[in-house]
């Protein structure tokens, strides 16, 4: 008889969250209140932007990292979009472009000065126009330089070339209903995508066609997302036909049946998940929730093995996720995050704890 390992080895089993001392926080920031499923949060190794409410229009703050504290009211925003912004993000290529979407149908390219805001940026580097309804969603390709992905709820998904400011494709009838998530595969060469009709599909863009497509991919009507893993599989969360959160892992192979299937609890609140490719670890935060989960992702079955919980006593409005070349390895840091409570906005760093 052999005894069994009752606990499986895992490099990460013991990785703890530890949110930063008072004074490394950044206070008195009044976070958008929009209803809309972004992370309201974009972070990369020099700013962190943050989508705020503004009046008659709309705005958010990009800070220098090392700018913590108290944020002065009067502190210059970035605000030339006439409707609410809905989702920003950091150009993987260069760490003083931020693109973001809006309510005004727009999305615009900004250049952040060498060391932040000292007034506040109207003018944008780039206007593209093509979408006739709100902006939901931008991604920057993640290999290409100067390529942006924009979806909207117009259940268009266009690819601009930020350098001409002109379509490169125009992805239109694929989707029937609203567009909840956008993710690109590793390489760039195809994106999956959620939609409100249940489906999770995965899209060629040069091609314009649907490589695969796995219907009601999670039955329960509310939002759900989905995003590419490093080797080609796709991990989504969404909600069951009961409203219990579920997270489930899919080959793109075969889309039949998930290879994996969890359910979490019965809160309202959408997931959003967030993948490090060099751990195989994927950070589950909910939106209203105080916790972040957290999942290694492995070949052998169950696939999802829960690793543990990081809690906090106050609700995240947003989360944002710093790129792995931000962090401060020499203390095994191996993720951190920038979570949004109602003023003001917290890392919290996640480490390995080593002999």
């Amino acid at each position: 008889m052999s005894f069994r390992k009752v606990v499986r080895q895992s490099k990460f089993r013991h990785v703890f969250g530890q949110p930063v001392k008072t004074d490394q926080c950044y206070d008195d920031i009044r976070v958008s209140r929009v209803t809309w499923d972004s992370t309201f949060c974009a972070v990369n190794p020099s700013f962190v932007a943050i989508i705020v409410e503004a009046s008659g229009g709309g705005a958010f703050l990009v800070l220098p990292l090392h700018k913590t504290g108290r944020i002065d009211k009067s502190y210059p925003t970035v605000c030339g979009h006439t409707g609410p912004v809905l989702d920003i993000d950091w150009c993987p290529h260069n760490d003083h472009v931020i693109a973001s979407g809006s309510e005004d149908c727009t999305v615009m390219v900004w250049q952040i000065p060498e060391n932040g805001l000292s007034q506040p940026l109207t003018e944008p580097v780039v206007v593209l126009e093509g979408h006739s309804k709100r902006v939901g969603i931008v991604t920057w390709h993640p290999t290409a330089r100067n390529v942006l992905l924009s979806a909207g709820c117009d259940n268009v998904v266009l690819i601009w070339n930020v350098g001409t400011a002109e379509e490169l494709y125009r992805l239109d009838g694929l989707h029937p209903d609203l567009i909840y998530s956008v993710s690109w595969s590793r390489d760039g060469s195809r994106f999956c995508t959620a939609c409100k009709d249940k489906s999770v599909r995965v899209i060629d863009p040069r091609r314009g066609t649907v490589v695969a497509e796995k219907e009601r991919a999670h039955e329960g009507a509310r939002p759900m997302r989905a995003i590419f893993l490093a080797d080609g599989k796709i991990f989504t969360t969404g909600f069951s036909r009961m409203s219990e959160r579920q997270l489930a892992l899919w080959d793109t192979e075969n889309l039949e049946e998930p290879m994996g299937l969890q359910e979490l609890d019965s809160s309202n609140g959408a997931l959003l998940p967030f993948y490090d490719p060099d751990t195989s670890v994927v950070y589950v935060c909910g939106k209203g929730d105080s916790s972040i989960r957290y999942f290694e992702i492995t070949e052998e079955p169950p696939y999802i093995h829960f690793l543990n919980t990081f809690t906090s006593k106050e609700p995240q409005r947003g989360m944002g996720w710093m790129p792995k070349r931000g962090l401060d390895v020499s203390k095994c840091e191996i993720a951190r995050f920038y979570k949004l409570h109602e003023r003001k906005c917290e890392p919290i760093i996640m480490t390995v704890p080593r002999k």
